[in-house]
């Protein structure tokens, strides 16, 4: 593709248009022959200073907001709008494949990653193609856009033909929308699941985490949306958009059987029996199945759908013992801990807790003590760990976590995540339940500038025998 087809707004002469793009970056270091270079602007650094980088490694044009001197063509734009310039040159140039599936948008606190593994599941179930984006398949839970219109791609240039539908469903995180790397997308719908604490050191109150939220869920990315409205901000936003709005409740559920190998509930007059476990996870299923209904599957081929979905890796992942049984689990805020916690009461009954979690470093310290508060009230005992210190002291994050821990309660502090986790798995009587939270699936640990590889599951069933 010529550089005169992507950027169709801007005046080139004839030999600056015939230059060939294979690709669009905002990484110096990624630039190879045929890069347009997008010098954006960082938290902590401007793009433009690695523009003669990215040119020696052969980018063809930098775009940015400063009028560079390169030996490469520059196209400068106001800063409000190069962000917006990217999304349109990133889909562009690997030839739109958003335009050749149906997106839907899962945004939230919680949930994200099982709702939109979960909508995948049921389209692949019923005979559509279908796939999911996220903390999953890249390293962000939303990418920026050239990653993103990459990994759209290569999804899109997967899909069965003859299939009637394609459905690709996007984790949309309140970064990505406060930083632009969703605009220009169309959702066929989009999808909330629930608002709590977390992210704070970023969007600095609650009210203005929301209003990033509710971004999304305007006509600029969406006609029609589905809602959790159990959730106070689910209620404030179904109320707010100018979306058409398909409301979901726990009341959609009826009859519910849960069990740590499954659960069974009925749903629209059709019974769902699924393999995914917890409370949350009958919520998470609620909003994928109305997402489904919302495109058009029917109801009955949605529920019986539900029993091929899979368990989604580190959410609510049970690794059982001969007398003790751990489940791992991402849960990293204070709300989805809690969630987590009474899930685990309500399913072992009268076994004993016994948790293992830390908070990750460089990310948002409010939460720190509310997630030991937490952990110490519905746990009968907690061990408090690292998780990803990064360039934080481990000791002085799981100081803040201890610093909200009930007085009374029984807490154990062992840095050493690996040694954590065999403290509780020795103090875990028979049918006892180890839970160990914050990293579900991760399979690395990063302290300081050093990345090693540390999977909870890998460790738990090794531990649990």
């Amino acid at each position: 593709m010529q550089l005169g087809d992507i950027f169709e707004d801007f005046s080139f002469d004839a030999r600056t248009a015939s230059i060939e793009v294979t690709s669009v970056e905002i990484d110096s270091r990624c630039c190879t022959p045929g890069s347009v270079f997008f010098a954006m602007n960082g938290t902590s650094e401007n793009g433009a200073k690695y523009a003669k980088d990215a040119v020696a490694n052969g980018a063809v044009c930098v775009v940015g907001s400063e009028d560079l001197k390169l030996e490469a063509p520059v196209i400068c734009v106001a800063p409000s709008l190069l962000r917006g310039l990217l999304a349109h040159a990133s889909s562009v140039v690997v030839g739109n494949p958003q335009l050749r599936c149906e997106l839907v948008g899962v945004t939230g606190t919680n949930g994200k990653t099982s709702v939109t593994t979960i909508v995948g599941d049921l389209a692949r179930a019923i005979s559509w193609n279908g796939a999911n984006i996220g903390t999953l398949t890249n390293e962000r839970t939303t990418p920026s856009a050239p990653e993103l219109m990459r990994s759209l791609k290569a999804i899109v240039d997967q899909f069965d033909p003859s299939k009637p539908r394609s459905v690709v469903a996007l984790e949309v995180s309140s970064h990505a929308i406060d930083q632009a790397r969703v605009d220009g997308l169309q959702f066929a719908v989009v999808a909330f699941t629930n608002l709590s604490h977390d992210h704070l050191d970023y969007h600095g109150s609650m009210d203005e985490y929301f209003t990033v939220k509710a971004k999304l869920f305007t006509r600029e990315f969406a006609q029609r949306c589905v809602i959790w409205c159990d959730d106070l901000y689910g209620q404030r936003l179904a109320k707010e958009t100018q979306l058409a709005v398909s409301e979901v409740h726990r009341s959609d559920a009826s009859e519910i059987v849960q069990t740590l190998t499954g659960t069974t509930f009925f749903w629209r007059g059709h019974l769902v029996n699924t393999p995914l476990i917890g409370d949350y996870n009958i919520d998470n299923s609620l909003v994928a199945m109305t997402i489904l209904s919302s495109l058009g599957a029917s109801d009955e081929a949605i529920a019986c759908a539900m029993e091929f979905v899979t368990n989604v890796p580190g959410r609510f992942e049970v690794i059982k013992g001969e007398s003790v049984t751990a489940i791992v689990d991402y849960a990293h805020t204070p709300e989805g801990l809690r969630r987590l916690l009474h899930d685990v009461r309500a399913l072992s009954h009268s076994s004993r807790i016994i948790t293992v979690f830390g908070c990750g470093g460089e990310r948002d310290t409010l939460k720190r003590p509310e997630m030991g508060r937490v952990a110490s009230q519905l746990s009968d005992v907690t061990i408090i760990t690292s998780d990803n210190p990064r360039s934080e002291s481990p000791d002085a994050i799981i100081d803040a976590v201890m610093s909200g821990c009930e007085l009374n309660s029984v807490a154990y502090v062992q840095s050493d995540r690996r040694a954590a986790i065999s403290q509780a798995m020795q103090l875990a009587n028979a049918g006892d339940v180890v839970v160990i939270a914050g990293k579900g699936h991760e399979t690395t640990q990063t302290i300081g500038d050093v990345e090693l590889m540390f999977d909870d599951r890998v460790v738990a069933r090794e531990l649990v025998k």
